[in-house]
């Protein structure tokens, strides 16, 4: 591939308004596999890292992510050059990747192809069977386990924060993600504790469903965080209205107690 033939992959892929130019630097880099220069619009290849064209397209289509979402910034921006981040590799970032690697596979550029080693799928079978699930299974019922911990320890009246802190020796943070996966079902053990800590966390059955879904078909991690996300700044109009209304009842109510004892406080002087 040459560099014309990388850039109208790359287009082909998603569109991009924003000008950019495509290089491969015919080197070697120890650093990294390419670069994205914002202020420039290059993307930079060191060609001579790769084996293959198929690991030449993913780097390719890594800095290219780079470059779309420099485009949405500067449209975001009123079409202005935006502040740099210095943390370019975000979930956002991430999901959007892999959503265009999803593209590529689909338009035949890009390969994930695990039947190349049988060794390689036969071994990844292994860890999802042998360490991904069973993770998942401990760490539900050692979720479970700590809900009725902290029962007797009410029961015994033994502050569980204690408990927790200096018997079990856990971070308080990993105790409260446990408990929450350990109210899910045994069959979501096999998404790994990891992937059980999004869902966990997500309040609404069908949604959680959803995501559980998206996992199980594929998706990563991060375009299953990016997907919520998504979905939780879709607020219902009347929903929206409706805890704006709880807001101001309960803003007007305090303001009101208050209110009363400035008068009660006024009347005894």
């Amino acid at each position: 591939m040459d560099n014309e033939k990388i850039k109208e992959m790359l287009l082909d892929i998603e569109p991009s308004e924003l000008e950019f130019t495509v290089i491969m630097t015919g080197k070697d880099s120890k650093r990294v596999n390419g670069l994205y220069k914002s202020d420039t619009r290059e993307i930079l290849l060191h060609n001579k890292n790769f084996k293959t064209d198929n690991e030449l397209i993913y780097t390719a289509i890594h800095e290219y992510t780079h470059h779309l979402t420099n485009e949405q910034d500067i449209i975001a921006n009123g079409g202005k050059e935006p502040p740099h981040c210095s943390k370019s590799h975000t979930n956002a970032f991430w999901a959007k990747f892999h959503a265009l690697l999803e593209i590529a596979e689909q338009k035949g550029y890009y390969k994930l192809d695990m039947a190349l080693s049988p060794e390689l799928e036969a071994l990844t079978k292994e860890i999802k069977e042998k360490y991904i699930g069973p993770n998942g299974q401990i760490m539900i019922e050692l979720g479970r386990t700590l809900i009725k911990a902290q029962a007797l320890c009410e029961q015994a009246n033994i502050r569980y924060e204690d408990y927790i802190d200096r018997v079990l020796q856990i971070p308080r943070t990993t105790v409260k993600t446990a408990k929450k996966v350990g109210m899910l079902p045994d069959e979501d053990a096999e998404l790994g504790y990891d992937n059980m800590k999004i869902v966990a966390g997500i309040k609404k059955p069908d949604e959680k469903a959803k995501a559980v879904e998206a996992i199980k078909s594929g998706k990563s991690p991060d375009s299953v965080i990016a997907m919520m996300k998504k979905k939780a700044k879709e607020v219902d109009p009347k929903e929206k209205l409706e805890k704006e209304r709880a807001r101001l009842t309960r803003t007007i109510s305090e303001l009101t107690q208050r209110l009363e004892y400035v008068e009660e406080s006024l009347a005894s002087l």
